[in-house]
C-alpha cells in the first residue's frame, strides 16, 4: 500500500479527461477542508492519486449514494506499542476507524531494545495498509534518573534519516538538556534540521518562557498541554498544539476551550498512548472528532484538524485533503455529526467496510532475539519490598489523578509495623514497586500510591514509561511478589493477582510491550483483566494499567517512582518516602 511513483503523464492524461480515470466516485458530498464547505461533484482517481474534482468518467464508477467523502484521518503522535500489538495488528484496528496515516514514535520499544527496536518497527510497518511515518526517539533513556534497556546517541540516529518514512526527531522530552544547550541533545536536533526534518516537542509543565527556548530550538509541536492557557502560550509562540485524547491522558475536552476559528489551523489531533480495548471500543482520531463536535464545534472544522492540519504540520504534502494531486485516502461517511464511517479507501482501494478490514495487513515478520528475550530480572524477595518509615513523620505519597498522567505529591500519615510500611486499603495507601528488568541489576524503587482503590491483591506490568521496568502496585507483599514473578515467567506482560493466584494475565513477549497474538485475542484477554480488576476492588472510570505505567515516568509532574527511588519532578531530585 506504500507510495509508488507513476509517470506524471498518466495522471495528467486522466486529469485532463483524455483517458478515463481508474475510479470515479459519483453522487458524493466532498468535504472541502480548505474552504470548510461541502461540494457536490465527481472525484476522479488514477494510480491511487486524486486527479480531479468535477465531471468525470471512469473505468470503474462508484455511486456514493449521498455519502460524505472525508480525507483519511491522521494521528499526529502515537506510540503504537501502547496498543500492545505490533504495527500490522495496529493497522487492522485503526484503519476501520478511518485512520489512514500515523506519525509514530517508537520511543517505547527503543528504550527496551535500542536500534533493534527501531529496525523492527520500521520493517513491521513496511507493507501494511496504514501509512506509518516515524519520529526517531530523541531521549533513550528518557532521563538519567532511571535505567532503561538501551541508550541511543546522535550518531546512532543519524543514519535513519535516509529512510523515506523517517519524518524527523520524536518528542524531545529532556527540556533541561535543551535549556542548557547540552551537546548531545543539541546535536540530535541539529541533525534533524540538517536533513530538513521535523522536531517534535514534549513540554509538560513548562512555562511560557520555556516555550521560547523550545521555539528557538526549532521544536514545533507539543502534545502535553493540560490547560487552555498552555494551549494559548504555545500557539502564540508559533508551535502547533496536538490535542490529545488517549487512554490515560484525556485532555481534549478541556483544551478545546482555547480553540477558536481563528487559531484552529494550528491545532491537530493525537492519541499518544491508547490501549487496544479503548481503540476498539471507542475509536482513534475519529473519537477525537466526535468529542470536538459534541463540544459544539463545526464537524468540518473538526475534520480539518484531523486531516489537513496534521498533514501540513508534518509536511505531508500529498495527505489530508480531497483534492487533485493528493493521495486517494478517504472515508465515506453516512453522517457528519456522529461521524458514522461506512467505508475506508487507501490509494483508491476499499480496505475497510462497516468497521471491519476487508484487506488485512500481511503476516507478521519474525522479531530478533533481543526483542523476544527482553526481561532479565534479578530474583526479588520479601526483604526487597520493605519500605522503612521514619518515626511518626508523614510519608511522601503519589496521588493518582484519574484520566491524567500527571500526579499530585501529597503527604499523609501511614500505617507501619516495626518501622516498616504496611499498605492500608481503608486509607487507599498501597505499595508501589519499580524493579529494573533489562540487565538484572537488582535495582528496586519503593513508594506509596493513592488512588487505585484496590481492596485486595496486586497488579503488575512490564509497560512502565519510559524505561519500561517492572511496575507493580498491591495491598500485600505476597501478591506483589507473585505478580512480579508472573510477568518474569511470561517474558513480559500484565497480570492481576489475588491470594498468590493469577486471576488474569496478558503475555507481551515483544520487548515486554507487545503481544504476538491477534488483536482480537488480545482484546479478549484485556476484558478478562478488567473483570479481574473488579474482583480485587477497582471500580473507577480510568484505565489502571495505563495509569500504572505512567507512575514511573520522571518527566511528568509531580511525584513519580523509578528503579532508583522516589523522584520529585518539580525539584528534579530524589526524595525519601519519609523526610
Amino acid at each position: 500500500m506504500k507510495n509508488k511513483k507513476y509517470p506524471l503523464s498518466q495522471l495528467i492524461a486522466a486529469s485532463s479527461k483524455r483517458v478515463p480515470a481508474d475510479l470515479v466516485i459519483k453522487n458524493g458530498k466532498i468535504i472541502d477542508v480548505f474552504n470548510l464547505e461541502v461540494i457536490e461533484a465527481d472525484v476522479a482517481v488514477t494510480q491511487g492519486k486524486i486527479v480531479g474534482i468535477g465531471t468525470y468518467e471512469g473505468k470503474t464508477e462508484l455511486d456514493a449514494e449521498g455519502a460524505y467523502l472525508c480525507p483519511g484521518l491522521i494521528d499526529g503522535h502515537v506510540h503504537i506499542e501502547s496498543a500492545m500489538v505490533p504495527p500490522e495488528e495496529f493497522s487492522d484496528i485503526v484503519v476501520p476507524h478511518g485512520v489512514t496515516t500515523v506519525v509514530a514514535d517508537p520511543h517505547e520499544i527503543a528504550n527496551v531494545s535500542g536500534k533493534d527496536g527501531i529496525d523492527y518497527m520500521l520493517r513491521a510497518s513496511e507493507n501494511i495498509v496504514l501509512d506509518v511515518f516515524i519520529g526517531l526517539p530523541s531521549c533513550v533513556p528518557a532521563t538519567p534518573f532511571e535505567h532503561a534497556g538501551s541508550e541511543l546517541i546522535a550518531s546512532d540516529l543519524y543514519p535513519y534519516y535516509k529512510h523515506e518514512r523517517v519524518i524527523g526527531l520524536g518528542e524531545v522530552m529532556n527540556y533541561p538538556a535543551v535549556f542548557s544547550g547540552e551537546k548531545e541533545m543539541t546535536r540530535k536536533i541539529e541533525d534533524a534540521l540538517l536533513h530538513n526534518k521535523h522536531v517534535d516537542g514534549h513540554a509538560s509543565g513548562i512555562p511560557a518562557d520555556g516555550i521560547n527556548v523550545y521555539g528557538t530550538a526549532c521544536i514545533r509541536t507539543d502534545h502535553e498541554c493540560v490547560t487552555p492557557q498552555e494551549v494559548r502560550d504555545r500557539l502564540s509562540r508559533g508551535l502547533y498544539v496536538m490535542l490529545r485524547e488517549g487512554s490515560a491522558a484525556r485532555d481534549l475536552t478541556a483544551l478545546l476551550d482555547a480553540v477558536t476559528e481563528k487559531n484552529a489551523r494550528r491545532c491537530l489531533f493525537v492519541t499518544d498512548d491508547k490501549h487496544l480495548d479503548d481503540l476498539m471500543d471507542h475509536g482513534s482520531i475519529d473519537h477525537n472528532v466526535r468529542l470536538t463536535v459534541e463540544k459544539g464545534f463545526s464537524p468540518l472544522l473538526a475534520i480539518q484538524m484531523a486531516t489537513l492540519n496534521a498533514a501540513e504540520c508534518f509536511g505531508l504534502k500529498e495527505k489530508g485533503a480531497i483534492a487533485p494531486g493528493f493521495d486517494a485516502d478517504f472515508i465515506l461517511l453516512t453522517d457528519l455529526t456522529s461521524f458514522q464511517i461506512k467505508d475506508v479507501y487507501k490509494k483508491g482501494v476499499k480496505v475497510a467496510s462497516e468497521g471491519k478490514m476487508i484487506q488485512p495487513s500481511p503476516k507478521a515478520i519474525s522479531p530478533p532475539l533481543t526483542i523476544t528475550n527482553s526481561v532479565l530480572l534479578k530474583p526479588v524477595g520479601n526483604e526487597d519490598l520493605a519500605i522503612h518509615i521514619s518515626g511518626k513523620k508523614k510519608a511522601n505519597i503519589i496521588q493518582i489523578i484519574p484520566n491524567r498522567i500527571v500526579t499530585k505529591h501529597v503527604q499523609e500519615h501511614v500505617s507501619s509495623s516495626n518501622g516498616v510500611f504496611i499498605p492500608d486499603v481503608n486509607k487507599d495507601q498501597l505499595k508501589l514497586i519499580v524493579a529494573e528488568r533489562h540487565h538484572a541489576t537488582g535495582r528496586i524503587g519503593r513508594g506509596i500510591v493513592k488512588g487505585l482503590g484496590l481492596t485486595s491483591g496486586a497488579i503488575v506490568s512490564t509497560v512502565a514509561h519510559d524505561s519500561h521496568n517492572i511496575v507493580a502496585a498491591g495491598t500485600n507483599d505476597q501478591d506483589l511478589l507473585a505478580a512480579i514473578k508472573a510477568v518474569d515467567s511470561m517474558k513480559g506482560g500484565l497480570a492481576v493477582v489475588e491470594h498468590g493466584d493469577i486471576l488474569a494475565s496478558l503475555s507481551l513477549p515483544l520487548s515486554g510491550l507487545m503481544s504476538n497474538q491477534s488483536h482480537i485475542e488480545v482484546y479478549k484477554q484485556l476484558k478478562q483483566l478488567n473483570l479481574a480488576l473488579r474482583r480485587i476492588g477497582f471500580s473507577q472510570d480510568y484505565n489502571p494499567f495505563l495509569t500504572l505505567s505512567f507512575l514511573a515516568l520522571p518527566v511528568i509532574p509531580e511525584l513519580k517512582l523509578t528503579d532508583g527511588g522516589l523522584f520529585n519532578v518539580q525539584s528534579f531530585n530524589f526524595i525519601s518516602v519519609t523526610e
